[in-house]
């Protein structure tokens, strides 16, 4: 059975005349003779009812009729029903047909996208060659009452325009709200490639550095060597599944790091030649989230400075579990004798900031006395029990 929503998606894929069609055929079929609509027809001039003709069918038609594009062609529209309303109004005819001037006007008001102006200003002075029409035919209306059918004219464009312009802010605070969305996730996408690139990178520069004064070692040659592969291999996976994630048909495991692959880190890190000691407290979660994350990428945004600026000095690295929070300190010493890996932008330490503050944690990277450096990190774990 088809349910009504399968059927208002149908309706709604129908071109925009055929579903306008109704409204017209449905207000034509109104001006029958019923004795329900006697009095319900549309009266400007007070005049004396006619007999319906044949010229009452053309009126009819052009006041009906044109209502299917509406939509589509809402300018000529309003003229061909204007046109029609007049024929009606003058010869005295007085048909249901007469309401499809407001319906026309609201249209005309929502739809209309240029010479709206013009079509205000000309509407206008026709409106005044009809009363002055009806007038000379006799019609007791007055000012009060053709003043009265204006500004009641002016209400249905006026709901019309103001319906196109909430239509317009509606769009605008979507595009708005649609750019600040890819500008975020441009940011994130960003921040992802950064913390990538840089680790992996910044390891294989300072291990490539560091084989040119292991020439004579042969062994301890190809031991770097194998690392920078091994580094490489872990940066092109780690980039395949950033690449799969950003495409829109992926819905696989997005294998977020967690603190439980810190071993992992520490070890390609000193691979890299850093001295790190690495300290852990506690149990990791059982489940990988925010915070987990979170805390994986403070270590491994250390650990990458720390092989920058000081590669070949001490650093340490202890990371606590609690139940409500995790804490990170990341400790490293003074500059180290060998050349460094690639300058940074500092754009890790911003984001990594930004990340902690969001889950509700603290976040401080500060330069120590004897020229050292440490970064700490305290993450809310969302656990209050």
């Amino acid at each position: 059975m088809v349910d009504l929503r399968t059927l208002a998606e149908r309706w709604r894929r129908w071109p925009v005349t055929v579903r306008d069609l109704p409204l017209a055929l449905l207000i034509a079929l109104a001006c029958a003779p019923l004795p329900v609509l006697q009095d319900r027809s549309t009266q400007l001039g007070d005049l004396p009812g006619r007999p319906f003709d044949a010229l009452a069918v053309v009126a009819i038609t052009l006041e009906c009729l044109p209502l299917a594009v509406r939509r589509r062609w809402p300018g000529i529209c309003l003229a061909l029903v204007s046109v029609g309303f007049a024929i009606d109004q003058v010869r005295a005819y007085h048909t249901f047909a007469g309401s499809a001037l407001a319906v026309a006007l609201l249209s005309a008001g929502t739809h209309l996208q240029r010479r709206r102006l013009t079509t205000v200003v000309v509407g206008s002075a026709a409106y005044v060659a009809l009363a002055v029409a009806l007038h000379r035919q006799g019609s007791t209306e007055g000012v009060g009452g053709f003043l009265t059918f204006y500004l009641a004219s002016t209400l249905a464009w006026g709901v019309g325009a103001w319906l196109r312009q909430s239509r317009a802010a509606e769009v605008e605070r979507r595009r708005v709200a649609a750019a600040a969305a890819r500008a975020t996730e441009r940011a994130r996408i960003a921040g992802e490639l950064h913390d990538i690139v840089t680790h992996h990178v910044t390891a294989m520069v300072v291990q490539a550095e560091a084989a040119r004064y292991l020439t004579a070692a042969p062994d301890r040659l190809d031991t770097t060597l194998t690392a920078i592969s091994d580094t490489g291999r872990r940066a092109i996976t780690d980039l395949r599944i950033l690449l799969d994630l950003l495409n829109p048909d992926h819905h696989g495991d997005p294998r977020v790091p967690s603190v439980g692959a810190l071993h992992a880190l520490v070890e390609q890190t000193r691979q890299a030649g850093q001295p790190v000691e690495f300290t852990q407290e506690g149990s990791p979660a059982g489940t990988v989230g925010g915070t987990e994350a979170t805390a994986y990428r403070v270590v491994r945004e250390a650990l990458t400075n720390a092989l920058k600026y000081a590669h070949g000095s001490r650093t340490a690295v202890h990371v606590r579990h609690g139940k409500r929070e995790i804490t990170v300190e990341v400790d490293t010493d003074g500059p180290g004798t060998h050349p460094a890996g690639p300058g940074g932008s500092g754009r890790g330490l911003t984001g990594l900031r930004e990340r902690v503050t969001v889950l509700g944690g603290e976040f401080s990277a500060q330069r120590r006395d004897d020229d050292g450096f440490v970064v700490r990190a305290r993450i809310p774990t969302g656990d209050a029990s």
